[in-house]
């Protein structure tokens, strides 16, 4: 009797060379998934690479995800692999630093945010979807500034409430996947440092204090909807 390899998890992960993405990937690849991996520094992508592939079958394209040849590179690699189980849609633009406030932004720069937060990620899944495995999960990354309203944070907070409108209609539409809209809370990242020059964020938590909520959401049986991933991670804990 033939004995069938059991087929490997694939998970395509944009903005993964640091921060959040970096610490997600490194999750994953101790668990054994296949990883696709992007960011826009080839050199720091080079590095997570070199370290992911120590332990997992990596592919890491530099570029950027509101480019189509980009994504149909990132595409071809994730299908290369085999069917993808996770795809999380991190890679983000804060836009203008300092953050500017919404009659100072700039049109263009605040176009790009959209660009980047919104239109790329959908276009992504898209292109992406005739190799999405039966029940893929979608993580798409979000923020509490997409449903509070802070000073400064109008474009970056539009566009990713924008995000989660549109995860709430594909959740709808295609019913086949799990659409997990996460807030991975404040994390000590470039990004955060950018949106508050000069100051201190060293009292935020490690981008790897988000990981176990979103390991949790992957691994279970949570319908789509929005989370904060801190929460699952806590509520997981309480449970266990």
């Amino acid at each position: 009797m033939e004995t069938r390899t059991p087929e490997r998890s694939v998970a395509l992960i944009t903005g993964a060379s640091q921060g959040l993405g970096r610490a997600l990937a490194d999750a994953l690849a101790d668990l054994g998934w296949a990883l696709v991996v992007d960011a826009r520094r080839v050199d720091r992508l080079d590095r997570a690479v070199d370290a992911l592939r120590a332990r997992t079958d990596v592919v890491g394209i530099a570029g950027d995800v509101t480019d189509a040849r980009h994504r149909a590179a990132l595409v071809d690699a994730a299908a290369g692999l085999g069917r993808v189980r996770l795809v999380v849609n991190n890679a983000s633009t804060l836009g203008a630093s300092p953050l500017p406030s919404l009659t100072e932004i700039d049109p263009d720069v605040l176009r790009r945010v959209f660009d980047v937060n919104v239109v790329a990620p959908l276009a992504l899944l898209h292109e992406l979807s005739p190799h999405l495995a039966p029940g893929a999960t979608v993580v798409n990354v979000t923020s509490d500034a997409a449903v509070e309203a802070y000073p400064g944070w109008g474009g970056y907070g539009a566009s990713k409430a924008a995000l989660e409108h549109a995860s709430r209609v594909l959740a709808v539409e295609r019913p086949d996947l799990r659409v997990l809209v996460v807030d991975p809370g404040d994390m000590r990242t470039e990004m955060h440092q950018d949106a508050f020059p000069g100051e201190d964020i060293s009292d935020r938590p490690e981008p790897g204090a988000s990981v176990p909520g979103l390991l949790a959401l992957v691994a279970g049986a949570q319908p789509s909807g929005r989370y904060e991933a801190r929460t699952v991670a806590a509520t997981e804990r309480a449970a266990s």
